[in-house]
């Protein structure tokens, strides 16, 4: 017996998807004034937490190609938030550092979480255990 259809605002998977999409609606207007998009805020995200990466950790960490990576990082190397070197020990690998105007973006995008805590209606702790959920689901579904 198969179970029954769920509508879609029943299922998890929508709600997910519209829940990332109302984030990054929300993200948006912020990040226009930064000149970034939020792809290019998740790379520079990832830098703030460890500089100086091979472009292959920063796609691990992202759950992404490094092909979606490279162009990504070619652009904020125009904008002058990274520099791009080749490896001394690996000549393959290329490194990924931030810039002085890379760095000063994280104290610029402190709003990005005001805005999403207010704009949510959630306490801190509400949306620190909602992350944690989330995350728990991440986790329990790539390791299937």
């Amino acid at each position: 017996m198969q179970p029954p259809k769920l509508p879609l605002d029943s299922q998890l998977c929508f709600s997910l998807y519209g829940a990332s999409m109302a984030v990054s609606r929300t993200y948006k207007p912020m990040l226009d004034q930064l000149g970034l998009t939020y792809t290019q805020y998740l790379v520079i995200s990832t830098l703030w937490e460890e500089d100086r990466l091979p472009i292959s950790s920063i796609a691990d960490r992202l759950s992404l190609e490094s092909s979606t990576i490279t162009p990504l990082v070619k652009r904020l190397e125009a904008a002058g938030t990274v520099t791009r070197e080749r490896n001394p020990k690996d000549e393959r690998q290329v490194i990924v550092s931030l810039t002085a105007k890379g760095r000063d973006l994280e104290k610029r995008t402190a709003c990005l979480t005001q805005s999403l805590l207010e704009r949510s209606g959630l306490t801190p702790d509400q949306l620190i255990k909602l992350n944690g959920q989330v995350q728990k689901l991440r986790d329990a579904l790539l390791e299937s």
